[in-house]
This record gives C-alpha cells, sequence and structure tokens, in this order.
C-alpha cells in the first residue's frame, strides 16, 4: 500500500454506522471511496449538502452538485440540499459527529495548524476553523513527516493555528495516536517500526499503549 492508501483503508474504520459525518478538502475526502455502498453514514459537504456520496461518472455529472472541494458528487437517497447558512448552522450546533481534516501540523495538546503557510497563497481559513471548532469529535489524517522527512507531528505548531485543542486522533500512514491529557498516545502501528524509530520521526513525545 502507498502511504494514502494505508491512511484511507485505516481511516474509514473511524466512522460510525448511522453518524454524520464531514470529510475535509484533499486526502479525507477520499475516505468515501472504502465505505460500502450499503454503509449507513450521512456525509455533510459545508458548501450545502447532508447525504453527499461518491463522486459521479463522467457521463452522469451534473455540474451544479459539486461538494466543497469542487469534485462532481452524488446524493444518496433522501439527501438533503441547503444554502450555506443553514449547513454552518449545522456544524456550529455542533450536529455533526465526527470532522475528518487533513493538517500541515499537529501537535501533542491536539492544536491543528491546516489552512496556510507563511508567504505562500492561500483562499483563506474557509470552514475549516468553524469544523474544528465545533465538532465533537476531530481526526487527523495526514503523512507523519513532510516531503522533505521533517516531522509533522510537533510539540508545539508553528504554523498559525485553525483552532487550539481539536484534535482527539490522528491517523498517519504509520500509526493511530490519540491525543490524551498525558500527551500522544500510540494505539496502533500501520507499518512495521520500532518504537524507536518511530519516535525519531515524531518531535512530540509518545507513549505506546500496552
Amino acid at each position: 500500500m502507498s502511504a494514502a492508501e494505508r491512511i484511507l483503508s485505516r481511516a474509514v474504520n473511524e466512522i460510525t454506522p448511522g453518524s454524520i459525518v464531514n470529510l475535509g478538502i484533499g486526502l479525507p475526502t477520499q475516505v468515501i471511496r472504502y465505505l460500502p455502498d450499503d454503509f449507513d453514514v450521512q456525509i455533510h459537504s459545508e458548501n450545502g449538502i447532508l447525504g453527499a456520496w461518491k463522486q459521479s461518472p463522467p457521463e452522469a455529472m451534473d455540474p451544479f452538485l459539486i461538494d466543497a472541494a469542487g469534485a462532481y458528487v452524488s446524493l444518496r437517497e433522501g439527501a438533503s440540499l441547503f444554502d450555506s447558512a443553514v449547513s454552518f448552522a449545522l456544524i456550529r450546533r455542533a450536529r455533526l459527529d465526527l470532522t475528518m481534516i487533513g493538517a500541515f501540523e499537529v501537535d501533542e495538546q491536539g492544536n491543528l495548524a491546516n489552512w496556510k503557510i507563511p508567504g505562500k497563497f492561500s483562499p483563506g481559513i474557509g470552514g475549516a476553523m468553524e469544523l474544528a471548532q465545533k465538532t465533537p469529535r476531530i481526526v487527523v489524517l495526514t503523512t507523519h513527516t513532510d516531503k522533505h522527512g521533517r516531522p509533522k507531528i510537533l510539540k508545539s505548531c508553528r504554523l498559525p493555528l485553525t483552532a487550539k485543542a481539536c484534535v482527539s486522533r490522528i491517523v498517519s500512514d504509520l500509526a493511530v495516536m490519540d491525543v490524551t491529557p498525558q500527551g500522544l498516545v500510540v494505539r496502533e502501528k500501520l507499518v512495521e517500526i520500532s518504537d524507536a524509530d518511530l519516535q525519531a520521526r515524531t518531535e512530540a513525545e509518545l507513549t505506546f499503549a500496552a
């Protein structure tokens, strides 16, 4: 498996049947491809869909039906369409159960940075801040290191924050880690890797669950 495939195939297990889930732009939007067609879940898109489903084939694409990432999507039976005011009201009233979101950095306090790299163009923070602050459970999907091999899981984020102390769990291409009052706890490894090697690729201090 590639790094992305390891993350996605593990991340799908975080979705509970019957839940309302937002899949953030980037890697998280691909989680939907790993869900069985009959899985009981409502996918929320902040541009105004509850009941979004997998991408449409080219011959069935509706140019007016896109998700927040701009992908042409299909709808599940019973889906609802509404304006962005209603969509963000759902978020702000904490009606979502889970948001999966990408990250430039995440730290051992559960702080999240995923919208701005100083000196580079950013279209804005968008819905990420609202989702990170208001969703009861945030799961970050990210590679363990960046393309230069530098840790993305830090003692303290250096980039501008999206939200503070919002992350519950991190699913990387190497491991699954929980944010706890005692720091990051490794619950599961996704590859054959020693504790020492995993720690060497992580700036934050790791505790390994028994």
